[in-house]
């Protein structure tokens, strides 16, 4: 279960149909398409990363065990790329590591957006 809100009949996410726009569009003008409610889009005041990241996707690691915590938690503040047990994958930045789950910001393309996933849904990553 992410932290990302689920949008309601209608919504879509910020700049994709049915969203309220991109950054500095409608919705945001010249602000961050964070998690509504939340300045800056992260709880404590953490603020997305400046720059998009890297215009590559790496090779997914040949052998993964378990995502655990500890493993992960070497990442933060760091460029990572996630690949998800669904087929899924992305650019992410984790700020916050817990028992269960990870928090940071994923990259949509065009802009960060907060977001937060189970470890439990994670297949492999790898941080830069």
């Amino acid at each position: 279960m992410g932290f990302f809100p689920t949008p309601g009949p209608g919504q879509g996410l910020p700049g994709f149909p049915g969203g309220p726009g991109v950054p500095g569009g409608p919705g945001f003008p010249g602000g961050f398409p964070g998690t509504p409610g939340l300045p800056g889009g992260a709880p404590g005041g953490v603020q997305a990363p400046t720059a998009p990241p890297p215009q590559f996707v790496p090779q997914m690691p040949a052998t993964t065990f378990a995502i655990d915590p500890g493993g992960i938690r070497r990442c933060l503040f760091r460029n990572t790329y996630i690949w998800l047990n669904n087929g899924e994958q992305f650019w992410f930045y984790p700020v916050f590591v817990g028992r269960n789950s990870i928090a940071g910001f994923r990259w949509f393309g065009f802009f960060w957006a907060y977001f937060g996933i189970d470890l439990n849904r994670i297949s492999s990553f790898t941080c830069f």
